[in-house]
């Protein structure tokens, strides 16, 4: 299959700089590196063929330099992190199984794939006390998709709607801290604040639902809490 560009409004979308600067070069590598990741995730999600090899492979081609540059001599504050050198190398390894799983057409498994790439760079960063914007975009998507994957079975429950409510609160809560964490140039950003007001929106969608304790508005609001999010990810992320 003749594999195509990454379609220009996407592209656009992925020009902003690295969202949160670590004032460390080699946290900001790897931040430069996401953009293309973030994409990857996008467009597996979206099930889009081509796009989505594209994609991975930008992402592999970014990933590669990251590698190439601080692999063989961590630098500070990863200097003293045995294990830095070996993660690297597993997010390439992990992307390389996702860039297979593309050319297959199994997009949903090479989405699930690439959703490790986040759970290494998270890690990475906690044992060496680096904390950025996207780790508290991480912390949201977290509470998000543990809601929705268990939301069908809660709402067969008597108290199902009590503990929506309660998931609800900690995404209120979350979603807060994505505003109160914003760095300056964020902040600042008209596009941004747009996007972060439809993520509270989604939430507040979701607790009114629930305080009415109509099920189906529930269902509906639930249905609402992803797209949102995406769009800050893909972004800003």
């Amino acid at each position: 299959m003749k594999k195509t560009l990454v379609p220009l409004a996407l592209a656009g979308m992925l020009a902003f700089a690295a969202p949160a600067r670590a004032g460390d070069p080699a946290t900001d590598a790897m931040q430069a590196a996401y953009a293309p990741y973030r994409a990857a995730l996008f467009q597996t999600n979206m099930k889009k063929q081509a796009e989505s090899e594209q994609a991975i492979e930008q992402a592999r081609a970014a990933w590669r330099g990251v590698v190439a540059r601080f692999a063989p001599t961590p630098p500070p504050p990863y200097s003293r992190d045995s294990g830095f050198s070996a993660t690297l190398v597993r997010v390439s390894d992990i992307l390389g199984k996702a860039a297979g799983e593309a050319r297959e057409g199994r997009l949903a498994e090479a989405h699930e794939t690439l959703e490790a790439v986040r759970e290494q760079l998270a890690e990475l960063r906690r044992r060496n006390d680096v904390v950025i914007y996207s780790d508290h975009v991480d912390a949201y998507h977290a509470e998000m998709e543990h809601l929705l994957r268990d939301a069908t079975a809660l709402l067969g429950r008597p108290d199902g709607l009590l503990r929506i409510m309660a998931a609800a609160g900690t995404l209120e809560y979350l979603a807060r801290r994505l505003r109160v964490e914003a760095p300056p140039a964020l902040a600042e950003s008209p596009e941004f604040k747009a996007l972060l007001e439809a993520v509270a929106a989604s939430v507040a969608g979701l607790r009114d639902a629930v305080l009415r304790g109509d099920a189906e508005a529930v269902r509906e609001a639930l249905g609402r809490l992803k797209p949102p999010y995406a769009r800050l990810f893909l972004k800003f992320g």
